[in-house]
């Protein structure tokens, strides 16, 4: 038996309610270019996807999550280790910026290096099934390395477009497993739409961030295993990085099939997506009261994750925030820099910008009264910082020759 159990039904407009096929290879809802998000029978997948059988469940990552997956024959599954990544109490930091109850999802130990592992796993391996062997994409730099690793372990082709400026760690990361790369001098706005330019041109399936229904569906398993790693019982206050948005999308979804299916209730966390100040459409719209995000001009920020000018589900981040009683927030660039270095001493690791980011976003949410000291909060830190270049103020080490070193000397200058 190849059948994965998935429950897959149909695919729906997020927009427009329209339904359609599921084992059609679908982009984005013919009726008006919105996404499109994958459903599936909540009644069948009931009677196996229980606390008991998932505690049962030992291996598979996120693929142990079938029921509510769209991959339905598991030859077609692409597993690199992706998916249960720890939730890792942040007591030192917590404190110190005034919600000791701080815990963060470290998603950095995915393959890859970020998050983007979980969403490319389901893409490819979904898309593969419905006979894509070509893929393109626009990325700022995770989603490239991403989708270059799942692809190649696909036998896929992949094409990845990336602004000129994107970190190098990320470019040879594609270029290491085989893909193609084109460099693009500009923003992942443009790299978009030459991304949707060539995509019939070459014959590749587009899985640009939810311009086809199933990335939304890996990222959403964020929000499953918060769920389970807290026994079943949601955080106050989720904060979240947000240039596309698709895990912030994802995981509003999770919690929605969670309640479904009788593993939650209906309490959520307040929902808080965070943006730098160069580059924040889904803030400036939020505090508009606007359902749909006008593009931001001159998008700058060094995290360059978050450096999404037009975000193609902005109505559905900007729903989530606001279904959630949460909010939005922009934060300086110094205070991502600076967030980067403080959470290193305060134990939480060598976090990515956009990740430092969030944190920043925390002292901000406390003293504008938008979090309790008392209140749980879960920070997303969605990678590694080890493929960035390093912020700026990093202390420059000391040089020592050991065929002339003065002991004495050196120890000095560390006391």
């Amino acid at each position: 038996m190849n059948d994965t159990g998935s429950t897959l039904t149909h695919l729906e407009g997020a927009l427009s309610r329209a339904t359609y096929p599921a084992d059609d290879l679908m982009g984005l809802d013919p009726t008006d270019d919105r996404p499109l998000l994958a459903r599936y029978d909540i009644e069948r997948a009931a009677r196996t996807l229980t606390a008991e059988s998932l505690a049962e469940r030992r291996t598979g990552g996120l693929w142990r999550w079938k029921e509510l997956l769209p991959v339905k024959d598991k030859r077609h599954v692409v597993y690199l280790g992706e998916g249960d990544t720890p939730l890792l109490a942040q007591p030192r930091l917590g404190e110190a910026l005034g919600v000791p109850r701080l815990a963060t999802k470290a998603e950095g130990l995915n393959p890859t290096g970020s998050f983007k592992a979980r969403g490319m796993a389901a893409a490819v391996s979904r898309a593969m099934e419905l006979g894509a062997t070509s893929f393109i994409a626009p990325s700022a730099g995770n989603a490239a390395g991403a989708l270059a690793a799942y692809g190649a372990a696909a036998g896929a082709q992949v094409t990845v477009l990336t602004p000129v400026d994107a970190t190098p760690v990320n470019q040879q990361e594609v270029l290491a497993m085989g893909a193609r790369l084109i460099l693009v001098r500009g923003l992942i706005s443009d790299c978009g739409k030459i991304s949707t330019a060539l995509a019939g041109r070459i014959g590749a399936f587009d899985v640009s961030t939810l311009k086809e229904p199933y990335r939304v569906e890996g990222k959403k398993t964020m929000g499953f295993e918060l769920a389970e790693q807290r026994g079943w019982k949601l955080p106050d206050v989720i904060v979240y990085p947000t240039g596309g948005g698709t895990g912030l999308v994802g995981m509003w979804k999770a919690f929605e099939e969670l309640e479904a299916l009788g593993l939650i209730g209906s309490e959520r966390p307040r929902m808080v997506g965070v943006q730098s100040e160069g580059c924040a459409p889904i803030v400036r719209a939020f505090e508009a009261g606007e359902r749909f995000a006008e593009p931001w001009e001159d998008a700058r920020t060094r995290a360059s994750g978050i450096r999404v000018p037009s975000a193609v589900g902005d109505f559905l981040i900007l729903d989530s925030l606001r279904e959630s009683g949460g909010t939005a927030a922009a934060v300086s660039e110094d205070s991502i820099s600076e967030m980067q270095a403080f959470a290193g001493r305060m134990g939480a690791g060598y976090v990515s910008p956009e990740s430092a980011a969030a944190l920043a976003a925390v002292p901000e949410l406390r003293a504008r009264g938008e979090i309790d000291r008392h209140e749980e909060v879960v920070v997303f830190d969605c990678g590694i910082g080890q493929k960035y270049p390093p912020p700026i103020g990093f202390p420059e080490p000391p040089v020592v020759d050991p065929a002339d070193l003065d002991l004495d000397a050196l120890a000095h200058s560390l006391l």
